[in-house]
C-alpha cells in the first residue's frame, strides 16, 4: 500500500516557488523521507538522478573535488552513463543520506545560483554531534530545510480509510463545541487507541494494516529500535556511545515518576548534567525524543517564558515508547488494563500528536504541586492543557483560571475520555483524539 503524506503538499508548494533553493528533508531513520521525495520526483519531473551516499559511498567521489555545477554534471553523466540525463528544469537530482557526504551539502549553494536543476537532499542524522566530518562551508541562505517525522494521527487516519470529510466533521464539532455524533464517537478512540500502541513509523503502520497483526507490527517496532541504538554505536563519539544508550533506554523510567522532569539520577545513579547533557542532546539531535520545557509563568511568548534546564523528555513516536515496555502492553493498553504507567502513554501521545504538528513543547510545574501537562498558543492565547488517560479532576487547571489576576489565563483544555462539552468552571473539555485539531494559533 501507498501510505498519502502531507510532505506531498510541501514537496509540490516547494517545487511551484520560483527561484526556490535546494531543499533539505531532515528526520529520524526510516519515517519515510526517501519513499516520499521519490515518488514526488518520479511523477513531477521528466528526468530524475538519485544518489544514496549511504549505500553507494563512491558517489562521493563526484564531490570531491570542484563544486562548480558544470563539473558536477560532467562527474555524475560520465559515472552513471544514460542514467544521468540532465535537462535544465526538467530534471531533479536527489542526494539521500547527504550528512555521509559533507562535500555534497556545500555544493548546494553552487547549485542554488546555477538554478538549472532542481536539488532536494534527505538526512537521518544532520547536526548529529560526533557524526562523521561536517561540511566545509554550511550553504546558509542557499538551502531550505524541512522536519519530517512519522506519520502523525491524521495521516494515520488515512492508512485506515478515514475519509477527509469524516475530519470536516470532527473540526465542525469543535468549532461549535457541541458532541460528537455516537457513531464516530465509538469509533475514534478505538483508532486513537490503536495509533497509541503502533506509533506512525510507516513501516510499522503498513505491516499493521497490510495484516492487522499487532504482533508482527510490534516485531517492526522493536527492529527500529536496534537501528536507533545501533546509529548510536556506530556513530557517535567512542565515549559517548554507553552514556547515549543509557539516556535513551532511561525515557520510559523518567515518565514513569509522578514528577516527570527529566532527571540524570535516574539515568545512572549519581549522574549530572555536565556528563550526561550531550548524550541526550545527540539522540534529540536524531529525531528520537523532544524535550518539554518548564515555564516559569503559564503567559505568551512561551518560548520567552521558558527554563532550557528544567524539562520532560518525550520518544517523538508514541508507538516506540510502547514498544520499549514489556511483552503484553499493546494488549493491555487496547483492552483498558494498564494502571498508573497509562496516564504517561497519554502524555506522550499528546506530546506525539503536538510535536508532528510543529509544536514546541511547554509544560507548567510550581514546587506547590501545581503541574499542567501542557502550555501551547491556541487561537491567540495562552492555553493550558491537562491529559487525562481516562477522566478526572483537573485541579491544577481550575487553579490557573480561578485567578486571572495572577496567571492571566482565561481558557483551558482537558484531553481524555469525554464528549465535546464545557465542564465545571469553563474548561472546554474534549477527547483525547481530537488533539490534532488543536492547530490553529
Amino acid at each position: 500500500m501507498v501510505l498519502r503524506r502531507k510532505i506531498e503538499d510541501r514537496l509540490l508548494e516547494w517545487k511551484n516557488t520560483p527561484n526556490k533553493k535546494p531543499l533539505i528533508i531532515k528526520g529520524c531513520r526510516q519515517c519515510g523521507k526517501t519513499f516520499s521525495v521519490r515518488q514526488f520526483a518520479n511523477q513531477n519531473y521528466k528526468h530524475v538522478i538519485y544518489l544514496n551516499f549511504f549505500e553507494n559511498p563512491q558517489y562521493a567521489s563526484v564531490f570531491s573535488g570542484s563544486l562548480e555545477v558544470n563539473q558536477i554534471v560532467f562527474m555524475l553523466s560520465a559515472l552513471l552513463g544514460k542514467a544521468a540525463k540532465f535537462v535544465p528544469q526538467q530534471t531533479i537530482l536527489i542526494l539521500d543520506e547527504i550528512q555521509e557526504c559533507p562535500e555534497a551539502r556545500t555544493a548546494l549553494k553552487f547549485f542554488h545560483v546555477d538554478g538549472r536543476f532542481d536539488v532536494i537532499a534527505t538526512g537521518s542524522l544532520l547536526g548529529v554531534k560526533g557524526y562523521g566530518r561536517e561540511p566545509k562551508s554550511i550553504p546558509v541562505g542557499s538551502e531550505t530545510m524541512i522536519d519530517m517525522y512519522a506519520l502523525d494521527f491524521e495521516e494515520f487516519l488515512w492508512a485506515n480509510e478515514i475519509d477527509d470529510s469524516v475530519i470536516k466533521v470532527l473540526e465542525q464539532h469543535l468549532e461549535t463545541e457541541t458532541e460528537v455524533p455516537a457513531v464516530l464517537h465509538n469509533r475514534f478512540p478505538e483508532l486513537i487507541l490503536l495509533y497509541t500502541a503502533v506509533g506512525g513509523m510507516p513501516e510499522v503502520v503498513k505491516t499493521l494494516v497490510e495484516t492487522k497483526n499487532l504482533e508482527k507490527a510490534l516485531q517492526v517496532q522493536r527492529d527500529l529500535i536496534r537501528s536507533y541504538e545501533d546509529d548510536m554505536v556506530k556513530h557517535a563519539n567512542r565515549e559517548d556511545k554507553s552514556k547515549i544508550r543509557d539516556c535513551f533506554l532511561s525515557v520510559p523510567k523518567q515518565l514513569s515518576k509522578e514528577n516527570k522532569k527529566f532527571q540524570y539520577s535516574v539515568v545512572k545513579k549519581g549522574a549530572s548534567a555536565s556528563q550526561y547533557l550531550g548524550s541526550l542532546q545527540w539522540i534529540e539531535d536524531a529525531g528520537i525524543i523532544t524535550r518539554c520545557y518548564n515555564l516559569s509563568t503559564p503567559e505568551l511568548p512561551l518560548a520567552g517564558n521558558a527554563n532550557e534546564n528544567v524539562f520532560k523528555v518525550y520518544l517523538r513516536d508514541s508507538g516506540l515508547l510502547v514498544s520499549m515496555l514489556e511483552d503484553g502492553t499493546q494488549f493491555d493498553l487496547l483492552q483498558g488494563n494498564l494502571q498508573s504507567y497509562k496516564g504517561a502513554i497519554f502524555e506522550n501521545l499528546v506530546a506525539d500528536i503536538f510535536g508532528k504538528m510543529g509544536r514546541k513543547l511547554y509544560y507548567f510545574h510550581k514546587d506547590s504541586g501545581l503541574e499542567i501537562d501542557f502550555v501551547i498558543r491556541y487561537k491567540g492565547k495562552c492555553t493550558p492543557i491537562e491529559v487525562k488517560a481516562k477522566s478526572g479532576n483537573a485541579k491544577s487547571l481550575k487553579t490557573l483560571l480561578k485567578h486571572p489576576e495572577k496567571y492571566h489565563i482565561t481558557q483551558g483544555i482537558k484531553l481524555g475520555d469525554y464528549n465535546v462539552g464545557r465542564s465545571e468552571g469553563g474548561i472546554l473539555t474534549l477527547p483525547v483524539y481530537m488533539a490534532f485539531l488543536l492547530r490553529d494559533l
